[in-house]
């Protein structure tokens, strides 16, 4: 019996956490792509500890709903935190998503504020 879209999604995630660990040094870059917004983080698992974090549900970025641009936004937005804590090099997740227009478009402007992947 196969599972829904969710599980699939859920499985791809599992197999790439299985490579990609964020240390204290170069931590993860967590995506999470809703129906409504889109959510990232950077991870340092070596602790539990989240250094910076951003989403479309914040007033810092203009949305109106979830489209390229506001996921463009997100990616500046946790780029230039990320600098800001001293980060300037993290391990991208993609969360099991494709990456392919919001998640590409986020880990971009991640990349163009100064974090090298």
């Amino acid at each position: 019996m196969r599972g829904t879209r969710t599980d699939a999604r859920r499985r791809r995630h599992f197999r790439v956490r299985k490579s990609v660990q964020g240390t204290e040094s170069r931590p993860r870059l967590s995506v999470f792509r809703s129906n409504k917004h889109i959510y990232a983080q950077v991870i340092d698992d070596s602790s539990g500890r989240t250094i910076a974090s951003a989403s479309t549900k914040e007033s810092a970025v203009k949305s109106d709903g979830l489209t390229v641009g506001s996921a463009t936004e997100v990616g500046k937005l946790v780029g230039a935190r990320a600098k800001d804590a001293g980060i300037s090099q993290v391990v991208f997740d993609r969360g099991g998503f494709k990456y392919h227009g919001r998640i590409k478009a986020l880990a971009e402007a991640a990349r163009e504020s100064g974090l090298e992947f």
